[in-house]
């Protein structure tokens, strides 16, 4: 077992006229993410060679979109996480939706929100769909890689309890709460699984076949492969990852979404099921193409 580093989920923290002002690594993740992948996209665009016709946008487009990436990911992360997983909480005290410093944010939610923002921002700027999707899903994963890294830092979304060597102490009463254990409570570092499979491994693929194989000449094909990469890194950490607290109960100790048996699904498999059909159809259709 390991115990948890102490390290302070606060970058630095000042008080400024009796209000405490803090940079938290998790904010840190975010802001780093999207530079680097406003940097891969940038880059991307500057190389015609990567292309098989002109790159799909200019610099100053991919700035507006920008913000729109932003509030896509936002608005999506909230919405998604009350809709799929504790809708009957926020329906109660609905002003509970606003308070998203709270926590309470869903990957998939935001990724509807990135899905949804681009389609109209690139409607109205008349840019390829599809090649912007290529774009966007190559930038991504460094900065899954790093929110994920964050996740480990606040000692949130941890993993089930394990007796591997390198089960992780995380602190805290709802981390050590483990009736089937006895003693000091072990957990799987699940963040740091999602940051090397979805966020470095997926990172490395895409790279390579976006830079050194030329698949930006292929539209549709790199964001294929990010939706079965994430969707297959997702599916299989969520069978040691700790599920919501709201899917568990007395007869649901593993925390299944749906069941049917002895058999059962997570939330986070269940919604990464159509990511990976939909990420093998586009690089199948790439592939014809």
């Amino acid at each position: 077992m390991i115990p948890f580093p102490d390290i302070s989920p606060n970058l630095f923290s000042v008080n400024l006229f009796g209000f405490d002002i803090a940079l938290r690594w998790y904010a840190l993740a975010y802001i780093a993410g999207i530079l680097i992948g406003w940097w891969i996209v940038l880059r991307a665009i500057r190389n015609p060679s990567l292309w098989s016709g002109q790159p799909p946008a200019t610099a100053e487009q991919v700035e507006r979109l920008l913000t729109w990436i932003v509030l896509g990911v936002i608005l999506g992360g909230r919405i998604g996480y009350v809709l799929f997983y504790d809708l009957p909480t926020y329906l109660a005290d609905p002003i509970q939706i606003l308070k998203v410093w709270e926590g309470g944010m869903s990957f998939h939610g935001g990724f509807a929100g990135v899905v949804i923002a681009s389609i109209l921002f690139c409607r109205r700027e008349r840019i390829p769909l599809l090649s912007m999707g290529d774009l966007l899903a190559v930038a991504t994963p460094t900065g899954l890689m790093l929110g994920r890294i964050a996740n480990f830092i606040n000692a949130e979304l941890w993993g089930r309890p394990t007796n591997l060597p390198w089960g992780v102490i995380f602190p805290g009463t709802a981390a050590q709460t483990c009736p089937e254990v006895v003693g000091i409570c072990a957990r799987h570092p699940s963040q740091l699984y999602q940051a090397a499979l979805e966020g470095l491994l997926l990172a490395l693929v895409l790279l390579w076949l976006a830079f050194r194989r030329g698949w930006f000449k292929r539209p549709g094909a790199l964001m294929g492969v990010f939706l079965v990469g994430y969707g297959i890194a997702r599916f299989v950490v969520e069978f040691v990852r700790q599920p919501d607290v709201q899917f568990v109960s007395p007869g649901n100790p593993i925390g299944w979404a749906v069941q049917a048996g002895d058999f059962g699904l997570t939330m986070g498999q269940l919604l990464s099921l159509p990511m990976i059909a939909a990420g093998v159809w586009f690089v199948l259709r790439a592939k014809a193409r």
